[in-house]
């Protein structure tokens, strides 16, 4: 039986062969070496996210993310629900939050789930993975896990905004978020704790409908990671994974730069200091390659 036991909700973006494959393929790694087991919610759907709040309704945003819960809860009961996207994890707590505080809300949401069968509870915590990571295990236990130290590698932990507001970590502060700086020392890395852009908006949506203004944020984020000296940036939400490695060359066109930083997930350098290939790590799927981290995996 596995330590821990979770009721899982991988989202439209690291699901299988979606854009963020690799954030899901290392998060089984990840689980696999702390001995955590995953229970997909059957029948998951989107969360919604930014789509949801383009003139679609409240109530149909908020039903979305309610309909996973009451999956979870009649599929998986007795678990935390996580999430590893940090628009779903948003979007889920949001969700809960909202239902637990309009008596109304809950009413009307429970009505359009009762056509499909389905009654929503909320009797689950919803959270993200970083959390259970920080508050279930601890650094001092993750630590322990170590085989391949990230020695020498010094990393930028940018946690970016939906994983940070309105909510973030229980007891981090919401200008200067410390746990990725602490899961990095934990894995033997050295982490930049001056990183000033630890917390900005990567631009979203941006990227597609304004990319002159998400590009200037992408830039300041990967200026500043380079100016305190970090090879590479590591996040918690796949949105801002993306859209700081893959328009790095967009960037460079604009502003005359020559970005060429790796931008890896936390599960990614936990799978490779636990003692992971980089097929696990699933480092593959990078479009920058972290080449010194494919360099520790052949250990």
């Amino acid at each position: 039986m596995a330590k821990k036991t979770y009721s899982f909700y991988p989202g439209c973006s690291s699901q299988t062969k979606a854009s963020s494959d690799n954030y899901l393929k290392s998060t089984n790694s990840m689980c696999k070496y702390l001995d955590i087991e995953l229970k997909e919610i059957p029948d998951w759907n989107c969360c919604g996210a930014s789509i949801g709040y383009a003139e679609g309704g409240e109530l149909p945003r908020i039903t979305l993310s309610a309909r996973n819960m009451a999956l979870s809860e009649k599929h998986n009961p007795g678990m935390d629900l996580v999430a590893t996207c940090a628009a779903c994890w948003l979007s889920t707590r949001e969700s809960k939050e909202r239902l637990a505080h309009s008596s109304q809300t809950l009413a009307e949401a429970n009505t359009a789930l009762n056509e499909a069968g389905l009654t929503y509870k909320g009797n689950q915590a919803a959270r993200h993975m970083a959390e259970v990571l920080v508050e279930d295990f601890g650094f001092d236990e993750l630590k322990k896990g170590v085989k391949n130290p990230l020695q020498g590698i010094k990393f930028a932990g940018y946690v970016g905004c939906q994983t940070n507001r309105p909510f973030g970590l229980a007891g981090e502060s919401f200008e200067n978020p410390m746990y990725l700086d602490n899961l990095v020392e934990a894995m033997g890395g050295e982490a930049v704790t001056s990183y000033d852009q630890k917390v900005t908006c990567c631009g979203g949506a941006l990227a597609f409908s304004e990319p002159e203004k998400s590009q200037k944020q992408i830039k300041d984020i990967i200026e500043s990671a380079y100016d305190h000296g970090a090879e590479m940036i590591v996040t918690p939400c796949p949105l801002c994974q993306a859209n700081v490695e893959i328009y790095q060359g967009e960037v460079n066109k604009r502003f005359g730069t020559k970005f060429n930083i790796p931008v890896m997930y936390y599960s990614q350098l936990i799978t490779i200091a636990y003692g992971g290939t980089a097929q696990e790590a699933a480092l593959d799927g990078q479009l920058v390659r972290a080449t010194k981290l494919e360099e520790i995996a052949k250990k």
